[in-house]
């Protein structure tokens, strides 16, 4: 474990505030699910990565490969599939390659769909509004003071 030299307080509710050098480094957004690690007396935490293969979102994945989890389906497919060196392809058949990525809702995507919310029910409260977007509460008043 490399230590940073960071230090963050622990509020009377028991959050802590990650730095932001920190979350750019591992690339984790304002909404991103993260995974806490217990061994010993250490708490760790990282990015969570689902579980789903990477490639079609199948929950029966059985083969883990460069800290990604691929169905069986997919890995016969991939074993068939002749692959063409990028250098030799142009730009549209590599977009064609790319498998789609599961994407988890943007910040600004929510925030959007929250704005229109509040005009279509100017009087909802944060816990109408969040079971509306299917987000929490608290996020609810975190984008409430982005806007």
């Amino acid at each position: 474990m490399k230590r940073t030299g960071m230090t963050r307080p622990l509020d009377s509710l028991g959050r802590i505030v990650l730095p932001k050098e920190m979350r750019m480094t591992m690339e984790i957004e304002i909404g991103d699910p993260l995974e806490f690690f217990i061994e010993g007396k250490t708490l760790m935490l990282r990015k969570y990565k689902s579980t789903n293969c990477i490639f079609c979102g199948s929950i029966q994945t059985d083969t883990y490969f460069k800290e990604q989890f691929i169905c069986s389906d997919c890995a016969e497919e991939m074993k068939e599939a002749k692959f063409v060196p990028l250098e030799m392809t142009k730009p549209s058949e590599v977009e064609q390659q790319t498998p789609p990525k599961k994407v988890y809702r943007r910040t600004d995507d929510i925030l959007g769909q929250m704005k229109t919310l509040m005009e279509e029910h100017p009087h909802s409260s944060q816990k109408q509004l969040a079971a509306m977007l299917g987000i929490s509460q608290g996020r609810v008043s975190q984008l409430k003071k982005l806007m």
